[in-house]
């Protein structure tokens, strides 16, 4: 017979158990904490203890309001869900905890992987090769037991839903294991995507670290994503939030085009394509296979016409927006065991600057300076095999960084006051909400 014991966590033990956690993560974190906190929610801190060791741990995030009170675990509990006599016990003192509280019930989201899929969305399951872009040590086949003893312990599941949420149920990732630096990580990219790398670079654009005097700007270029898309923006006041909240683990980076050094560049390539048509010019009066020289020539005259086009669209660019260009923007949670892609935004006007490209690069290349080896791009909507769909754009964007797919469990709730829950739904009926 196991014996177990609950016990309330300070956030510093929390957050070294989040750190050594298999599915340890940002949301299940002090500093997250500290940003609901900030936004009213009261956190608790549990873990259970076995043999006077820890092995399992929670952020529980109890919300109140006028109408109702329910509790909410984001990307948890920390806790092997294939152990059913560890997840019975835990599951069974959360609920008590959340309903002592005043809770009428529960929803989580649990961070273990329902299944472990192909960039393409395949099952590992009856491949007969692994593609080398998933984890060597990645499970093959959906795990049912870990859904099962969830269930069993009086849980709702939701269902596997399509489409992107919250908290993401199908996220895409990249193993960087084995990648030592930057040109073997941009080597390990789908060809047009190596491309727009060398083309970001090659063109002057350089990823920027801001503080939060900067934030505004950071979220223009935001917004102007959201127009494109039909998304709604999240609000100044939220990434500021973040910002003084979560601290260093928030990297807010923006993506400039340094548009004078672009200039100068192909201004450079004028004058050197000029020399080659003058000399090929020259060597035309005394060449034996002429024919071989206006071929020649033909394609410098091709490449200098090109780089005029180029130099009078860089011009206009600065007269229109200056010299240095905000062209892209993303926000990174960085946790002990991966980084995550979780907000950005571009301008379309600049799109083939790839400056979006170049952030993940700038990103992951920071990720092989800290040791850590799980890229998470985070959501996706879960359709693979629909090319109309709206998703479909940024599904390919970051399939060519050649990942793979997590299909997470999903949501799931409970209820722990069945009166007052059903008077709840009945309030929210009668005020249409």
């Amino acid at each position: 017979m196991r014996s177990f014991t609950c016990i309330d966590l300070d956030p510093a033990s929390f957050d070294a158990f989040s750190a050594a956690f298999p599915q340890g993560n940002f949301q299940q974190s002090s500093y997250m904490g500290r940003l609901r906190q900030h936004n009213g929610a009261k956190i608790i801190y549990m873990g259970v203890q076995e043999n006077d060791e820890l092995v399992a741990a929670v952020q529980l995030e109890i919300h109140r309001s006028t109408l109702s009170c329910f509790g909410l675990i984001h990307d948890g509990p920390l806790v092997d869900f294939n152990d059913a006599e560890l997840t019975k016990y835990f599951l069974a003192q959360i609920c008590a905890r959340a309903k002592s509280e005043g809770a009428a019930q529960l929803e989580m989201t649990p961070e273990m992987p329902y299944e472990v899929k192909t960039s393409e969305g395949q099952s590992l399951a009856g491949l007969d090769a692994r593609p080398a872009t998933v984890p060597a040590d990645a499970p093959a086949g959906p795990n049912k037991e870990g859904l099962d003893n969830i269930m069993a312990c009086g849980f709702t599941h939701e269902g596997f839903d399509l489409g992107y949420q919250a908290v993401p149920r199908w996220r895409y990732l990249k193993d960087l294991t084995g990648i030592s630096n930057p040109d073997e990580l941009a080597a390990s990219y789908a060809k047009n995507t190596k491309r727009n790398v060398r083309i970001a670079h090659d063109n002057g654009v350089r990823v920027e670290r801001i503080g939060r005097d900067r934030l505004p700007e950071f979220h223009a270029i935001c917004e102007m994503s959201c127009e494109k898309q039909g998304f709604e923006n999240r609000t100044l006041e939220y990434f500021q939030q973040i910002f003084d909240n979560v601290g260093e683990r928030a990297e807010f980076n923006i993506a400039y085009i340094d548009m004078a050094e672009h200039l100068a560049s192909w201004e450079s390539k004028r004058d050197a394509f000029q020399k080659d048509i003058d000399h090929l010019e020259k060597s035309l009066e005394t060449a034996r296979t002429p024919e071989k020289v206006e071929r020649k020539l033909k394609d410098v005259r091709s490449k200098h016409e090109a780089a005029l086009k180029r130099i009078e669209t860089a011009q206009r660019y600065i007269a229109e927006d200056g010299e240095l260009i905000p062209a892209a923007a993303a926000l990174f949670m960085w946790h002990e065991n991966e980084c995550v892609y979780l907000f950005s935004g571009s301008n379309q006007k600049y799109a083939k600057f790839y400056a979006a490209t170049a952030i993940q690069h700038h990103v992951m290349s920071e990720c092989l300076e800290h040791g850590i080896t799980r890229y998470n791009f985070y959501g996706i909507n879960g359709i693979f095999d629909d090319p109309t769909n709206p998703g479909q754009g940024l599904l390919e964007f970051k399939q060519g960084f050649n990942g793979y797919v997590e299909e997470l469990m999903g949501s799931f709730d409970i209820v722990l006051k069945p009166l007052t829950y059903r008077a709840k739904q009945l309030a929210h009926k009668i005020l249409g909400r």
